[in-house]
Parts: C-alpha cells; structure tokens; sequence
C-alpha cells in the first residue's frame, strides 16, 4: 500500500526571507537619504564640532519605515560609503578618521539606533494591529526616543569622553543641546512613517502580515 506524503512546502507556511530587488532599492535610497541629510543645515554646537543635522530624523525615519534588516543595511551601507571616502558625513567629511572625532559615538549610534527602532516598530505594527492609529503614534515616539536616548546620546556621550577627553558631566552636558533638536525630529520621523505605512502597505505592514501568517 503506497502512502502519499504532502510536500514539505504545503506544511510550512511560506516567509520573505530573502529580499528582493525593491528591498535593494529601498536600501539604497535611504542610504542616500541619510547621506543628504548630514550635509543639509548643519549647525555647529559649541566647540566640539559635532553639529545638528537632520540625519537623525533620517535615521530614524529609514527604522521606522523598513524595519530592523533594512534599516541595518541601508545605515550600514552609508556608514561604508562614508568610511570608504566619500564626503557624506556631517561637513562634508569622510574616512575612517572620524572615528577619533568627537561626533564618533554618534555616528556609531546611528547603526545600532535605526536597528532597535525598527525592531520596535515590527513589535509595536503587530501589537496595534486592531488598536486606534493614535496609540501606535505614541508608542512608534516612544520607541523613537528610547533607541535614539540609548543608541545615539549614549554613544554620543561616550565618544566624546574618549575622544574630547571629556569627564561625564561635561559629555553629558554637551550632549543635552540636542535633545531638543531630536525630540522634534522624532516625531516628524513617526507621522512620516505612518503616512508611509499608510500609503505603501507593501513598505512594512504586509511583509509583517506574511511572515505572520498561518495555513
């Protein structure tokens, strides 16, 4: 008596797992969107040469919109750019030379930020699946905020310990000038967001729902 066996691929649910050619673009066009943003109205904050940009409303914003794995590859990507020569960060420098800078922790941050950002933004769209738009708002700010607090302004303060030669107090002073800046920039990060996964479901909020998804 011959027994039939159902194919593997009829019992296990299909995911993306690999990206496809418009995961690339996205990559790429945050990647540049990040760049842009370090070289458009740089303003100097004291005499330690780490000015406000608005890249950390790009950052933030390419977590908020691709989720952990692009936001990784895409700030990734304009960090190698950068570190490979091409003057694309703040005032237009380039290299691995900005690492013994004061505004090196920031740069760092700025990886590690997008990443947690759009882990919680994954754990926050499935959440608020069947919630109000108004409370997935404030938990995209305040996850916003905890990664940019943690990631950003810890690493930022860090590097300006090691490199500026600054005690704590000092650093952490420095660093209080943008938190201003960036509590703005955040919530200018999730209504572009919103507005995004509103328009573009495929961006973020379906790719959730297939991987979620269950025969």
């Amino acid at each position: 008596m011959t027994q039939t066996h159902r194919p593997a691929a009829a019992r296990t649910p299909r995911r993306r797992d690999r990206w496809n050619a418009t995961d690339l673009g996205l990559i790429a066009v945050f990647a540049a969107l990040v760049a842009a943003s370090a070289l458009i109205a740089a303003i100097p904050v004291g005499g330690l040469g780490v000015p406000i940009t608005l890249q950390t409303l790009a950052v933030m914003l390419t977590g908020l919109a691709l989720g952990p794995g692009r936001a990784f590859a895409a700030v990734g990507l304009y960090l190698l750019l950068g570190f490979a020569g091409l003057p694309i960060f703040s005032g237009g420098r380039s290299g691995l030379g900005v690492l013994a800078g004061p505004s090196a922790g920031y740069i760092i941050g700025f990886l590690l930020a997008a990443t947690a950002v759009g882990w919680l933004t994954v754990v926050v769209l499935k959440w608020t699946a069947n919630r109000t738009g108004k409370l997935r708002a404030i938990l995209l700010f305040a996850a916003a905020m905890v990664s940019s607090i943690i990631f950003i302004h810890g690493l930022g303060i860090l590097g300006m310990m090691v490199n500026a030669k600054l005690d704590f107090s000092k650093a952490f002073l420095a660093d209080l000038a943008f938190y201003p800046g960036d509590i703005i920039k955040n919530v200018l990060a999730v209504s572009i967001a919103l507005a995004l996964h509103k328009a573009f479901p495929d961006l973020l909020l379906r790719r959730i729902r297939t991987v979620d998804t269950r025969p």
